[in-house]
């Protein structure tokens, strides 16, 4: 079976992630998507549903978690065009991310046959480093 190939539809790419009920509830967003370049670029709106505690506007570490795994699996699975399950995945929280929509990059260093590495920076809405991840994807065809 030969994968499709690079998948690099905006629309596409946001209609594969409002299928999952916990991506609509957080409500992420597919800002950019060069699946040539293994690079997409995924927003998480900040919402009071998100905090560490209901009187705090500081993001838990579990949304920061989920939207850094999700960036990167879409950033691999844009680029070899296929699902692709994450094999393993490691987050450094570097600040704390405070009342802002949070933004996260992701960069697929190298996709192979049977796996793909990719670096995910994330940033509040004033473009500080909140969190850094990397992780590893299964790309072996489904």
């Amino acid at each position: 079976m030969t994968s499709p190939g690079p998948v690099a539809d905006i629309a596409a790419l946001q209609a594969q992630i409002d299928e999952a009920p916990y991506h609509r509830l957080v409500r992420l967003v597919v800002e950019e998507v060069d699946a040539e370049h293994g690079r997409f670029v995924l927003r998480l709106p900040f919402s009071g549903t998100l905090t560490r505690h209901d009187e705090g506007k500081q993001v838990h570490g579990g949304p920061i978690a989920s939207v850094i795994d999700t960036a990167g699996t879409f950033a691999v699975a844009a680029m070899v065009g296929h699902g692709v399950p994450t094999m393993n995945l490691r987050i450094d929280y570097l600040r704390p991310a405070v009342d802002s929509d949070l933004v996260a990059t992701a960069v697929v260093r190298r996709a192979g046959r049977t796996t793909a590495v990719c670096d995910i920076d994330l940033h509040d809405g004033e473009g500080r480093l909140v969190a850094v991840g990397r992780g590893t994807w299964s790309t072996a065809a489904p």
